[in-house]
């Protein structure tokens, strides 16, 4: 069983961003009919369903999100070769500090190992403060001297572990919190998710108190309760999985920054680029994957 024509892989793409098959056709400028073909012809040869069909347009299954996420990153070597090839610019190299905070360090790693692939002549260090180029959510950093770029938000959603999730399910709301364990985390304070928490979650119902994003995770993973995690912190952990849609009142800014004096350089520019496509096609990813919840919501319970 294998894939030929990537122009199939490339409509089902369309499709799954845009929800449409007329969307898609007209994102590609090819006819309804030639993504409808295309579709089907690809559904036959994975010998796999990669859409659910609606009324209100095309929702993907979960073959279907696997696809995307793969043809995404196919499409990522694919801009990077053209890149490449058309581009006359030294390689980058020298180094480059990022300052990150706790909560987005883990979800950054992978993002700089796949970035120093490219750039293996450019040595990354990690740091708590200063730095070349940093990353935070929250409140715009008001620091002087600063130039600053907006990312996508990251969305907050509740997580707990797989142990946890077949002894005592999953949610359907935030009313609906009967039965279930929670930790909470001073270091979230100020976020809408754990004002939350402290409101509406009974004391009863509060297993664990932690001071930081480290504990939080542990504690999560071991089982004691559910918290409130980044979807892109929390996405890449197999020992975690999430129990309801993220709530769009949960939602945190997201910021890029650096010093202007370092702002400009080759180095900063590089990585700000490609930690800012990332983050948006991980968006576009994030609203598949939504539409699938509230699709699978409103449908028969599974």
């Amino acid at each position: 069983m294998q894939v030929d024509d990537w122009n199939q892989v490339h409509c089902a793409l369309a499709v799954a961003r845009t929800g449409t098959l007329s969307g898609a056709a007209q994102q590609l400028g090819v006819s309804h009919s030639t993504v409808l073909r295309r579709v089907d012809s690809l559904e036959k040869a994975l010998q796999a369903r990669l859409f659910d069909r609606h009324a209100r347009g095309y929702v993907p299954t979960e073959a279907g999100r696997l696809l995307m996420r793969a043809a995404e990153s196919m499409q990522e070597q694919l801009n990077l070769l053209v890149g490449r090839v058309h581009s006359g610019r030294q390689p980058l190299s020298g180094d480059l500090s990022i300052c990150v905070t706790e909560e987005l360090a883990a979800p950054l790693l992978p993002l700089m190992q796949r970035f120093q692939r490219r750039h293996g002549d450019l040595r990354l260090q990690l740091v708590a403060s200063g730095g070349d180029v940093g990353l935070c959510g929250g409140a715009r950093p008001g620091a002087a001297g600063l130039a600053v770029q907006p990312l996508p938000p990251l969305a907050y959603s509740l997580y707990g572990a797989r142990s946890y999730r077949r002894k005592y399910g999953a949610l359907r709301s935030l009313e609906q919190l009967g039965g279930h364990r929670f930790i909470a985390c001073a270091e979230l304070a100020g976020h809408p998710a754990l004002g939350w928490l402290e409101q509406a979650v009974p004391k009863r119902q509060l297993a664990l108190r932690c001071d930081s994003i480290g504990q939080l995770i542990e504690a999560v993973r071991a089982g004691i309760g559910i918290a409130p995690l980044s979807v892109w912190r929390a996405r890449s952990d197999d020992g975690l999985c999430r129990l309801l849609p993220p709530p769009a009142e949960w939602r945190r800014d997201l910021w890029l920054y650096s010093p202007r004096a370092s702002s400009g350089t080759s180095a900063v520019r590089v990585f700000s680029a490609f930690v800012s496509d990332f983050l948006e096609r991980l968006q576009r990813v994030r609203a598949v994957d939504e539409a699938a919840d509230v699709a699978s919501v409103g449908g028969a319970d599974t």
